[in-house]
């Protein structure tokens, strides 16, 4: 038989010998998932309470979440190029660490915004995360194997949104919003000792010299490949949807109809467990859909979502999550595993690049969600959703009919056995 390896450092890279046990890397993207998302929007279920806490305007309390997903967004590409030369491993444990020693100063905050400077600091350590763990999983696995891994740490994500923000809530309720943002940081630690206790050395990865001009270089071979600038434009648009209703949407509970209490509002993201179900079930969906389809699910279901939740009914601002979250998840999953396979070569930048557009799309949405919510209250936070997404399916459609004329061209250009054009019965009249 023959043998299964290829060179280390080249996309599916990993022969049976040189795969790690998956079920530990899983367990450990997991638990740094957790641990990051959960620190990273800290704050969000507890806008309103740090809000009145400090006396502001909602708009202005959304900044302990844009700042750190501005920073993030802005230190991606440079900590990717660090794990290039110091390992994505490495990367990983010194980046959750700083942000883990960060989260315990942010509730000693005395203003907003020392609040908010810490929580930039915070979102630029929290980077090396996202910049190496998608090229991490590139490197150690291929095929089915990998889509499923990448959905299972954007599992993670959820789940350590989704306990945060009840964590935070039940306790900010009975002990205030700095006790809450504490809770946190005890949830994000146990999700980096599960991290630390099994994540298994990077056994594909070559180190590279810090060189800026070959650095410099394919970051704009990357940017120069139409296919992943149109992956890294859905999953900031993406992003940016979800994140103005997450922002929004704890203003709106805790006013009327609703009135519902800090506690019970961080209740409410137990719907991030949908999250978790649909990302992980990236590997199928795509195997039976193919990208492109299962981007049209993720973005409808987004799309219905924000349309039922327009009815003031609590009921419906439930099914209405529910549909948003899901969809994002899915949606969001099968494009950052999609930049993987795309990028032939330095697939840390190619997925830095991709989480620069998705924590910008998180920063503009935080900030545009709140604003839209203050001027225009639900609607417009759900109008520009709708813009985004309707913007994130034409490109998905745009890319649909690019692919199609390309394949009719291919087929009509292949001889047949007579040595004549084959016409693809579909570009025949």
């Amino acid at each position: 038989m023959a043998s299964a390896s290829t060179t280390p450092g080249t996309p599916g890279a990993t022969s049976a010998a040189s795969r790690p046990p998956l079920m530990r890397m899983n367990l450990a993207l997991f638990g740094i998932g957790l641990a990051s998302f959960a620190m990273l929007f800290s704050t969000q279920s507890l806008l309103p309470e740090i809000a009145a806490g400090f006396d502001v305007r909602p708009d202005a309390a959304t900044w302990t979440i844009s700042a750190a997903t501005i920073a993030l967004a802005l230190a991606v590409v440079p900590l990717s190029l660090l794990s290039e030369r110091f390992g994505r491993r490495r990367t990983m444990t010194v980046s959750v660490g700083v942000a883990l020693a960060l989260a315990l100063a942010v509730p000693f905050a005395p203003d907003l915004s020392t609040l908010v400077v810490l929580r930039a600091l915070q979102g630029a350590a929290i980077a090396g995360v996202p910049a190496s763990a998608v090229a991490y999983l590139s490197e150690e696995l291929n095929g089915r194997a990998m889509a499923g891994a990448v959905g299972l740490f954007i599992a993670g994500n959820s789940v350590g949104g989704m306990t945060g923000r009840i964590l935070s809530g039940w306790v900010a309720e009975g002990w205030g919003w700095r006790a809450g943002l504490a809770s946190v940081t005890a949830l994000a630690l146990i999700g980096v000792v599960l991290y630390r206790a099994l994540i298994p050395a990077s056994r594909n990865f070559t180190a590279r010299t810090l060189r800026l001009r070959p650095a410099a270089a394919s970051l704009g071979g990357h940017l120069r490949n139409g296919l992943l600038l149109r992956l890294y434009a859905i999953g900031g648009l993406l992003m940016a949807a979800f994140s103005a209703v997450y922002t929004a949407i704890a203003f709106r509970l805790s006013e009327a109809p609703f009135n519902l209490s800090a506690g019970l509002i961080g209740s409410i993201f137990v719907i991030y467990l949908v999250g978790t179900c649909s990302s992980s079930i990236t590997g199928p969906g795509v195997s039976r859909l193919g990208r492109r389809g299962a981007l049209y699910i993720g973005i409808g279901a987004v799309v219905a979502g924000l349309l039922v939740s327009t009815v003031d009914h609590l009921a419906a601002v439930i099914v209405a999550l529910v549909l948003i979250t899901g969809g994002f998840f899915f949606g969001h999953a099968v494009a950052s595993a999609s930049v993987g396979r795309t990028a032939t070569e330095a697939r840390a930048q190619a997925s830095a690049l991709y989480q620069v557009t998705y924590y910008l799309g998180a920063s503009v949405g935080g900030v545009l969600g709140a604003l839209t919510y203050h001027h225009a209250r639900w609607d417009g936070t759900v109008a520009f959703s709708l813009i985004a997404l309707l913007t994130a399916g034409g490109i998905t459609l745009y890319a649909t009919r690019r692919a199609r004329r390309e394949a009719a061209v291919t087929a009509a250009s292949r001889p047949t056995v007579t040595g004549r054009a084959r016409v693809p019965a579909a570009a025949a009249g």
